[in-house]
């Protein structure tokens, strides 16, 4: 099967699976997602999401946040993993907003990866998410299942090369949407240490299943 093949039929597979997939992440504007996608590095989903709604009522929106002093900010994200950085970048970041965005969040990823705690991964979320721009954000979860499924070479070993990869083979107008689709599949059956491969509908082209079964 050629790559061209296999990206078909991960695509068909899963626009008939998932045809709404979206972000987990719970948020009413820009500005919160940004700040959710912020605390959610290396933390999980459904953790941020039971943090933000106290943190949003009290600092709903980027001129509020930068007037808050970390005193402030860390009680409401110390169950978030590394919550002393993320709340000196939150506050930055609002800072950033009002002085350089007027409080808006900008939608090009070169102005979204100067604000503090905002790398490109981040960047390409918010405006694929908001916007829907052919951008790719590459987490563990995309890295991970499309090294297995075959969709990329494993020289493609960092972010950035898996990134330029998958948007080489994917049509424009569904880059932003298979982000989500790799995302949940990661996170939900192709596991890192015990993929569920017996409730998976892609082994039949799935590198590593078979690989695996050989």
């Amino acid at each position: 099967m050629t790559r061209k093949e296999r990206f078909q039929y991960v695509i068909d597979f899963f626009s008939r699976q998932m045809p709404t997939a979206e972000t987990e992440l719970l948020y009413d504007n820009p500005f919160q997602l940004l700040v959710a996608v912020i605390l959610s590095a290396q933390c999980t989903d459904k953790r941020v999401n039971l943090t933000t709604p106290a943190l949003f009522q009290r600092f709903p929106d980027a001129k509020r946040m930068s007037q808050a002093s970390f005193e402030e900010v860390f009680p409401l994200i110390r169950s978030i993993s590394y919550p002393n950085n993320k709340a000196k970048h939150l506050i930055g970041m609002a800072q950033k907003l009002m002085k350089e965005f007027k409080g808006k969040v900008p939608m090009t990823v070169e102005e979204l990866v100067t604000l503090p705690g905002v790398g490109r991964k981040t960047a390409n979320v918010i405006t694929s998410v908001i916007d829907k721009q052919p951008n790719m954000a590459v987490d563990t979860h995309v890295f991970r299942v499309s090294h297995r499924l075959g969709l990329v070479p494993r020289t493609a070993t960092t972010p950035l090369a898996v990134e330029k990869k998958l948007i080489q083979h994917l049509p424009e107008a569904l880059v932003h949407q298979a982000h989500h689709w790799l995302i949940l599949h990661g996170r939900y059956t192709c596991l890192a240490r015990q993929p569920k491969c017996a409730e998976c509908g892609l082994t039949v082209v799935c590198a590593y299943f078979l690989k695996k079964g050989t």
